[in-house]
């Protein structure tokens, strides 16, 4: 899960398949990273199901964890073999969304997190998302991935998972204590990280409607 490019739907900051600064090679869906983003979208009801049927807080963060870092694993592909693609450029984003959404308002509902660090998480992803559709439905370019975005997502889904996991009654003391150290080393930074970004897309939003309707009018112009 991830900061990624705002153009490709209702996302602004993950990897994975919209690799930033690399075009893409054509329509295909049949490629490795979009086959490892269809994995991830259908571990999604795995997770909510160790969660809530099994209560199995550990498995359930572990599972969470591996989802995030699977991001980088497909971004990676894209560009190293060649195979970034216009759906996987929308494609990607998405289920990064879904993910992160569910993933946060799950663990909020089983008091897996501090609420209020659920809520802020889970507030910038509306706000961003309808942000990134109203100035897509306006004609707006594609904004690209910033640093930001990036580093602020990966310390976010490190800390979720690990907030849940010491929220897990049946482990040891110390490795509950071990994972909540762990969740708020990621959370500080990574929310402070997730903020810039989320502060930096709305100046850049205005920008990439003004040159994608510029764009649009020199192409009716014959420019």
């Amino acid at each position: 899960m991830s900061d990624t490019t705002a153009g490709a739907g209702p996302a602004a900051d993950t990897g994975g398949g919209g690799a930033p600064g690399v075009e893409p090679s054509g329509d295909r869906l049949a490629t490795l990273p979009n086959l490892i983003t269809l994995v991830r979208l259908l571990c999604i009801p795995v997770f909510l199901y160790l969660l809530f049927v099994r209560d199995a807080r550990l498995g359930a963060a572990i599972l969470l964890g591996v989802l995030g870092a699977t991001d980088w694993v497909d971004g990676y592909a894209a560009r190293h073999l060649n195979q970034v693609s216009n759906f996987g450029k929308a494609f990607d984003p998405t289920v990064d969304r879904l993910l992160l959404i569910v993933g946060v308002v799950s663990i909020i509902v089983v008091d897996g997190c501090p609420l209020w660090f659920g809520l802020v998480v889970v507030a910038r992803e509306v706000i961003l998302s309808i942000w990134v559709v109203s100035i897509m439905a306006l004609g707006a370019k594609r904004m690209d991935v910033t640093w930001w975005g990036k580093a602020g997502t990966f310390g976010i889904m490190i800390a979720f998972p690990a907030f849940l996991a010491a929220s897990d009654e049946g482990i040891p003391e110390a490795w509950s204590s071990f994972f909540e150290l762990v969740a708020w080393c990621a959370a500080v930074p990574g929310l402070v990280f997730a903020m810039i970004a989320f502060v930096g897309y709305f100046p850049a939003g205005v920008r990439a409607l003004r040159e994608g309707r510029a764009a649009r009018h020199r192409a009716a112009a014959g420019i």
